[in-house]
């Protein structure tokens, strides 16, 4: 074999070896960036099975999912001690992170105080089967507020929608929408200012209140819908002037006149 075949076969073999050796490194690197993201991962607590809005959290409710730190969204909790005793303002489903939005401290009292935004009070309704929408009614619902009153007579009645988009917190003493039928209550719980309590609790004294189910999904503002529901009032026609009055005709009047001579009179009639 000459010698030009000779270089040339070890050139090749040199460049395959290189080549050969470079996939090896290529390999072994990614192999250690994969070990270094798995070791950077950090525990998130998620929802193990499903917590119904008011519950309060439990340890059993609660598992850990190891996530990359990217993944995970702030706000999410790294223990499940930090979540054990809170309570869920909002519905959470089996593998959802929990965050510190939907599971809000519980210092004390009734579980429903808890979920009661900021400024907000907590007032409760008397229902019957009308008022109540049928026992359609479930927590997390909103609805509208109707008072109607009696004016003058019985049968002169003033309805009005007095409070808007208003959030339910409770059917009766029941504050979990997990529910498979209708149910007839006797009172609501809703979710209201402190002026928007007065203003109810003046309507129920002076006459009645009617619960309204709004759609979930109605994205339009509530004064907007109201002004569509009210009818435009109808354009004022211009009244042309009455005619001006004719001057009653005059009557033609008769005067007797008296002459008096002496001993005799005499009477004559003048036309006017």
């Amino acid at each position: 074999m000459k010698k030009s075949g000779i270089v040339m076969m070890l050139l090749v073999s040199v460049l395959m070896a290189m080549g050969a050796a470079a996939v090896a490194k290529n390999w072994l690197e990614d192999r250690m960036v994969g070990r270094e993201a798995m070791a950077s991962e950090s525990a998130v607590v998620v929802a193990s099975m499903r917590i119904p809005f008011g519950q309060t959290v439990q340890a059993s409710d609660l598992t850990l999912l190891e996530l990359p730190p990217h993944a995970i969204p702030s706000g999410g909790f790294h223990e499940i001690d930090q979540v054990v005793g809170r309570v869920a303002s909002q519905t959470i489903y089996p593998g959802e992170i929990l965050l510190r939005e939907r599971v809000v401290e519980h210092l004390g009292g009734s579980a429903l105080a808890a979920v009661l935004d900021p400024g907000m009070r907590a007032i409760t309704v008397r229902v019957d089967d009308v008022v109540g929408v049928a026992g359609f009614l479930l927590p997390g619902n909103k609805v509208d507020v109707v008072s109607s009153t009696r004016q003058g007579n019985h049968r002169n009645v003033h309805s009005e929608t007095i409070l808007r988009d208003i959030k339910v917190l409770a059917v009766d003493q029941v504050a979990t929408p997990e529910r498979d039928s209708p149910m007839i209550v006797r009172a609501v719980t809703l979710e209201v200012t402190p002026s928007q309590a007065e203003r109810l609790v003046r309507a129920t004294q002076e006459g009645r209140v009617q619960l309204t189910l709004r759609n979930p999904l109605d994205a339009e503002p509530p004064e907007e819908q109201l002004a569509m529901a009210e009818p435009e009032p109808e354009p004022e026609v211009a009244q042309a002037p009455p005619p001006p009055a004719q001057p009653a005709p005059r009557r033609p009047r008769n005067m007797n006149v008296t002459v008096i001579r002496g001993t005799s009179s005499s009477t004559t009639t003048v036309r006017d």
